[in-house]
């Protein structure tokens, strides 16, 4: 068995290029919703029109839409984890945080699952990827080692990294009810459909608590990115992300969470002005370096 994951062809590399390259980009159109709107209510927005454009393809297609009471309870699980708290964590930490090291920090993605797997499943953790895990979180540590030693201690910074690591875990978590909800045999887009609607509602709720006013940015910049996150890095990306969880399993469709960083450090470089350090550099490529070896499967035996 080769440590790479396996050939991957026809519509399931498809799939896997679109998740690559819509969340790949995803995390400046993020950015680019920071500022005037809060972040619970660019959420909200985001995902009342991913959820509409959802229910459109569902009743377009005839799937099924009614289910059991236990499989709702599911579907309103991972519309918490992830499509609202996750999402809410990100935007707040967007806020100290540059677009494409919030995509390094959510490509810990496949070492949570294997820390999660072990805490709730009791899965075996191997030396490997106990190694792979410490040379990745290493890399982050790298990446943030200017606001963790500058002067004053920019505890914006800290915060924000903490946010996402919190907003990783929700992905992680909702992942891993997605994974029941699909062995049930539930169609994955109505699935999807039911999980963000409840995720609305939750926002919606979490909204009027704040008291945010219910208003959106009216500008191309702000409407752009609600668009394409709605519509391209929601109802597409999270289709064809689920899809390969379901065909490939956690680990080798978290390769997708390795690959998407390079393409958003690339646009934030372009974009944002990011500017690269030797730190920076090595912290990045041990934060990939750790995913891979977290996720690279050992050769089979002779």
């Amino acid at each position: 068995m080769s440590d790479a994951p396996a050939r991957l062809e026809g519509s399931t590399l498809g799939l896997y290029v679109a998740t690559v390259i819509l969340w790949g980009v995803s995390w400046i159109g993020i950015h680019a919703q920071l500022g005037v709107v809060a972040p619970e209510m660019s959420v909200l927005w985001r995902f009342a029109l991913a959820a509409l454009c959802t229910w459109a393809w569902v009743w377009a297609a005839g799937m099924r839409v009614r289910f059991s009471l236990s499989d709702h309870l599911r579907f309103a699980a991972v519309g918490l984890c992830l499509f609202s708290f996750n999402f809410i964590c990100f935007y707040y930490g967007g806020l100290s945080v540059p677009s494409g090291l919030l995509s390094v920090v959510f490509s810990l993605a496949s070492i949570f699952n294997l820390v999660l797997g072990f805490v709730i499943f009791r899965q075996k953790v191997e030396l490997r990827v106990a190694c792979g895990g410490f040379i990745g979180a290493l890399g982050i540590v790298l990446l943030f080692w200017p606001e963790i030693t500058g002067a004053g201690f920019n505890a914006a910074a800290l915060r924000g990294l903490g946010l996402c690591v919190l907003g990783t875990l929700f992905f992680c978590s909702g992942n891993m009810i997605s994974t029941v909800v699909q062995r049930r045999g539930a169609p994955l887009i109505s699935a999807n459909a039911w999980a963000m609607t409840y995720g609305v509602i939750v926002l919606l709720i979490l909204n009027l608590v704040r008291g945010n006013a219910f208003i959106i940015e009216p500008t191309v910049t702000y409407i752009g990115a609600l668009i394409y996150l709605a519509i391209g890095a929601s109802v597409i990306a999270f289709a064809s992300y689920l899809t390969l969880l379901r065909r490939l399993g956690a680990a080798r469709a978290g390769y997708a969470t390795v690959l998407f960083p390079i393409i958003a450090l690339a646009v934030s470089t372009l974009v944002e002005g990011y500017v690269w350090t030797p730190l920076a550099v090595i912290g990045v490529v041990l934060a990939l370096a750790g995913n891979v070896l977290v996720l690279r499967r050992p050769a089979a035996k002779a």
